[in-house]
């Protein structure tokens, strides 16, 4: 399967086979950047860039990368788009710091600010979403950075067993370091704890042993003769957070939310901006309908907008989303997607992800990619509004929770916690999970506790256990118990598993995906609102309501939100698709890979199918193992 903005590759060390082996993992990312693919290697092949190019913005080949600064300094690899090029291109000119530039590409004015004001600041300075390899020829240092909230992806390691006896490789696409010549990396049993407790493996762990994710806004450098790195951070979302709360937003409501449409609108206006046409996703809910609002105001054109429909109308917002589009006066299209549609696309997964990742909503989010790519090179959405304005239901649910255990004193709950999970141990682990949240220390680790997947163990033999963010997270870091929750998801969840879906799926239709809520400014301005400004008396994301009301009726938007789902569970117990789960769970097949435990599958299946429990659960084991296959382990 060929599958799709740009990719880099590349590796350090990498011996007398470096170009077919770069060659390799540039044709694994094809699906990244169909246009065009480049090699750069230094003069005795210890350093090799590749790269797979989707042209957005200047789409000559005075664009084409693997780059070299015009002093000849730096190589750069890079994945991505810096919204405000510019602004920093106009910098770079008028300090005199570069006499001209050969083209128009944001990747040009990139590197020439690295080469006039050093990588750090440069990424200081830059608004955008990135990956980049880059390559110092005077210094001998190769240098990885990722954006501020995770939107690009980035993985590293050594392929092999040891770092001594290993290349240190990179890519966007974990694919292209598997496709490695002689690439025998173990699984890494160690996170799969934490991959069926959430459906997604962490940063920074992979599925593979010494491969990991590089972790939002940071910097990986690493010296000849590359067997040792460091890592930096650059930006960080907790501490973003913290100076936020800490300098509060003294204005009213209503000046906070003409504030946050100010700068939505400056996100919005820089995202919208390429050589190629340009859409956004519309789901029917506040963030979506925000965004292509403020699109739409500012533009003289129709703005192009998509949705997908479902057939059964409990899933169905597809009506909703055309009277939005209607009243905002998009140029809309919406496809309506069937079972076997979604089936069609459940073997694609393994390869679009390239490790285990099981949040269902990744099938309707390929398709409405694939539909939206027929149209348009780069799409807008409205993901990070659920987390930064307090959207989740969760959030008031575990407030409410936490309130009612925490007046009797730990001391006391905890005795009785341990008392009641033993005793329902058995009970296919409902009394247990409600044990588990009597337990908590705070609001913090209730929400840990709260987890799907708390209280069985699937595991055969698991090595020694991995620590998460949300496992290390410091209670009462923030003052509201809810914004700390928050700061959970941003800083995992939703770079892990929303911001990986999103990418994944649209760049596997070489759909370029933007999220102007997860703009810098938008970012940090969000930090400094109070939680009254954000959910109050049952309504969530106030000032995102108060900014698209002016545009959408009230009355059209106050509904229940029926989500970016599909009825799985129910095509799961249908023929077609149950054949290929009992396929997938075979009892030989399971006994000979020798990771599952084997019994705890089927106890877990047997509920399944004749009790309804566990639903979450299967579909991570389901993901687990066609992944295990298609991966040939």
């Amino acid at each position: 399967m060929v599958i799709g903005m740009c990719g880099i590759a590349g590796f350090c060390n990498g011996g007398k086979h470096w170009k077919q082996n770069i060659e390799r993992m540039n044709e694994k990312m094809y699906h990244r950047g169909p246009d065009a693919s480049g090699i750069w290697s230094n003069e005795d092949h210890t350093v090799t860039l590749g790269h797979r190019r989707l042209s957005v913005v200047d789409l000559t080949p005075s664009g084409a990368q693997p780059m070299e600064s015009h002093d000849g300094r730096y190589v750069i690899a890079y994945n991505g788009e810096i919204y405000n090029y510019i602004k920093i291109r106009e910098k770079l000119l008028r300090e005199d710091k570069v006499a001209a530039f050969r083209g128009t590409s944001d990747t040009e004015v990139l590197l020439e600010a690295v080469s006039a004001y050093g990588l750090e600041e440069t990424l200081k300075m830059a608004k955008g979403m990135f990956a980049i390899a880059l390559y110092d020829k005077k210094e001998q240092v190769l240098s990885l950075a990722r954006d501020r909230v995770g939107e690009k992806p980035l993985y590293y390691g050594f392929a092999g067993k040891t770092p001594d006896s290993s290349a240190f490789v990179f890519a966007s696409d974990l694919n292209a370091i598997a496709a490695l010549e002689g690439f025998q990396n173990p699984i890494n049993t160690a996170v799969l704890e934490n991959y069926f407790r959430y459906g997604y493996i962490p940063a920074p762990y992979s599925i593979y042993e010494n491969v990991w994710k590089l972790q939002p806004g940071k910097i990986l450098k690493i010296k000849s003769p590359f067997n040792y790195y460091k890592i930096e951070t650059y930006w960080s979302m907790e501490k973003a957070a913290v100076y936020g709360q800490n300098h509060l937003f003294t204005g009213s409501e209503e000046e906070a939310a003409g504030e946050l449409e100010r700068i939505l609108k400056d996100a919005i206006s820089g995202q919208m901006t390429a050589d190629v046409p340009v859409g956004a996703f519309l789901s029917a809910g506040i963030d979506s309908s925000t965004v292509v609002s403020l699109m739409q105001s500012l533009s003289s054109r129709k703005v192009r907008s998509f949705t997908i429909g479902m057939w059964e109308e409990e899933y169905n917002e597809a009506d909703t989303a055309a009277q939005i589009a209607k009243i905002l006066g998009t140029e809309h299209t919406e496809l309506y997607i069937t079972e076997e549609d979604a089936k069609q696309v459940i073997p694609m997964l393994p390869e679009m992800f390239g490790e285990p990742f099981a949040d269902s909503s990744q099938i309707p989010t390929y398709l409405v990619s694939k539909m939206t790519r027929e149209h348009v090179t780069v799409s807008l959405s409205g993901d990070g509004g659920d987390e930064l304005f307090c959207g989740y239901n969760t959030y008031a649910s575990m407030g409410r929770i936490w309130k009612q255990i925490s007046r009797i004193p730990y001391p006391v709950r905890k005795p009785v916690s341990a008392m009641l999970r033993t005793v329902g141990a058995g009970d296919r682990g409902a009394l247990a999970t409600r044990a588990g949240l009597l337990g908590a220390k705070s609001i913090e680790d209730l929400y840990l506790r709260s987890e799907i997947g708390e209280g069985f163990r699937l595991v055969r033999e698991e090595g020694e256990a991995v620590q998460t963010v949300m496992d290390i997270y410091q209670s009462g870091l923030l003052r509201e118990p809810v914004h700390n929750l928050m700061l959970m998801d941003l800083e995992m969840y939703h770079p892990d598993d929303i911001l990986n879906k999103v990418d994944r799926t649209a760049m596997a239709v070489s759909l370029e995906t933007r999220v102007p809520m997860l703009d810098k400014d938008v970012v940090e301005f969000a930090w400094t609102l109070p939680l009254s400004y954000r959910r109050a008396g049952g309504v969530s994301k106030k000032l995102l309501r108060d900014i698209l009301y002016q545009y959408v009726p009230r009355e059209l938007m106050e509904r229940p939100k029926k989500g970016f789902s599909i009825p799985l569970h129910r095509w799961l117990k249908e023929p077609a698709l149950r054949e290929w789960a009992e396929s997938l769970l075979d009892r030989s097949t399971l006994d000979r890979q020798g990771i599952l435990n084997t019994d705890m599958v089927w106890r877990l299946w047997t509920d399944y199918t004749e009790h309804g429990l566990w639903r979450v659960q299967i579909w991570y084991l389901l993901m687990f193992q066609e992944w295990l296959r298609s991966a040939g382990r």
